[in-house]
């Protein structure tokens, strides 16, 4: 049995601190907003719907308490909706798809909703603590270190110097203004709107399209007091002892941006679609998630990529477009570099430096962010793939219908 996209829809993505326009908004109206955006937009009876899926990686505060089953219930789709809020961190979005389309497949559900939201500027990171990082019984002989230092050590072993990954910034930065003024993500946004209807947001926040390279190259690493001062540039080379020292590279301009939003996919099966009154838009053809040492931590897309392409009886050749998500600028100039792909077809509309990262959302919104583009030129498959804190990575193929 196949799993189908009928649809994914998103907020637009908000700075994430006190300034930006989604302060007001706590989570549970980001995904709410999206949530109706769906009903209204297809007039699905929505009893058809049997469960929700979201990730959300800072589960505290407003997004405590199950935050997926508080939208279930206040985006007034009916009591019988079940809901569950996962958390693998910066793929959770994904997972959330990944996790509904094997519910299709199986057969145990025929109708689902599956994405993730994350407010970053009202829940910030690291409130929820967690005892891989703060734990000394368990960071230390984890050889944990934050992932700037990862996405540091990444560049220092890989060879990517200070001038290769600001590039990347700007690439992300004007692809992202193109697409912005191409009206690339239009039939995707939809606008949240305050308690008396007023338009908060209705486009992406974040992008910075005057960024030049002269602009980033004024900017200070933000990871190097932390690694030697902190002692993580020590731990990290210790695990990698050929490292003599760490080159910091990474800072807030090629780094992914914090931000507010909310992404979901509608999913089903074909005999779903006929009740909905939908055609699919994709099939989900594979998943994959993988480990990798929790040191690196964040070089798992390529070989989730790998396990995802072999399981579909697919090569890298067959995949139309790329999407991996822009935690740091080193994490796809690896991906290229391991997997062999060109940048010509990888986040051609931008990514995460340029429009955000609202973790727990990601994923879900890089799939729609793919398919919209996948469907713009007449393309029929693409990949997606995030890198995941702790030592992860996850991969989703999909193909047009």
């Amino acid at each position: 049995m196949e799993a189908y996209i009928y649809d994914a829809l998103r907020t637009p993505r908000a700075r994430g601190n006190k300034k930006g326009a989604l302060v007001g908004a706590t989570a549970t109206q980001l995904g709410v907003t999206v949530m109706e955006a769906l009903k209204n937009k297809h007039q699905f009876d929505p009893l058809l719907v049997e469960d929700l899926i979201m990730g959300c990686v800072t589960q505290v505060m407003d997004q405590g308490a199950n935050v997926a089953k508080t939208i279930a219930q206040h985006a007034a789709y009916g009591d019988h909706l079940t809901a569950v809020t996962l958390n693998r961190f910066c793929g959770s979005g994904l997972e959330a798809v990944n996790q509904a389309a094997a519910c299709i497949k199986s057969g145990f559900n025929d109708v689902m909703i599956a994405g993730g939201v994350e407010s970053m500027s009202r829940v910030k990171m690291g409130l929820d603590g967690g005892a891989i990082a703060m734990d000394p019984m368990v960071a230390l002989p984890g050889h944990f270190v934050p992932q700037g230092i990862s996405a540091d050590l990444i560049a220092t072993k890989y060879g990517y110097s200070r001038a290769d990954v600001d590039a990347f910034a700007v690439a992300s930065q004007q692809r992202a203004d193109a697409a912005i003024r191409n009206g690339a993500f239009q039939n995707s946004i939809v606008s949240v709107k305050d308690i008396n209807g007023f338009v908060m947001l209705d486009r992406d926040e974040n992008p910075r399209p005057k960024t030049t390279l002269e602009t980033l190259s004024k900017l200070n690493p933000s990871f190097e007091m932390m690694g030697q001062l902190g002692g993580f540039d020590a731990v990290a080379i210790d695990r990698y002892p050929e490292i003599e020292r760490i080159s910091h590279v990474h800072h807030a301009g090629n780094s992914s941006a914090i931000v507010d939003g909310s992404g979901l996919a509608l999913l089903g099966n074909k005999a779903a679609g006929e009740q909905l009154g939908i055609k699919p838009r994709a099939r989900i053809v594979s998943v994959a998630t993988c480990g990798t040492d929790p040191t690196i931590m964040l070089v798992g897309p390529a070989p989730a990529s790998r396990k995802a392409l072999k399981k579909a009886g697919m090569h890298k050749n067959d995949i139309d477009l790329f999407e991996v998500n822009e935690a740091f600028a080193a994490v796809p100039l690896r991906f290229m570099d391991d997997l062999g792909v060109d940048h010509s077809i990888v986040n051609v509309n931008g990514g995460a430096i340029a429009l955000g990262h609202p973790l727990g959302a990601t994923g879900c919104v890089l799939l729609g962010t793919v398919l919209d583009e996948l469907e713009r030129r007449n393309l029929n498959t693409a990949l997606i793939t995030l890198c995941i804190g702790g030592g992860m990575g996850i991969a989703t193929i999909i193909e047009r219908v």
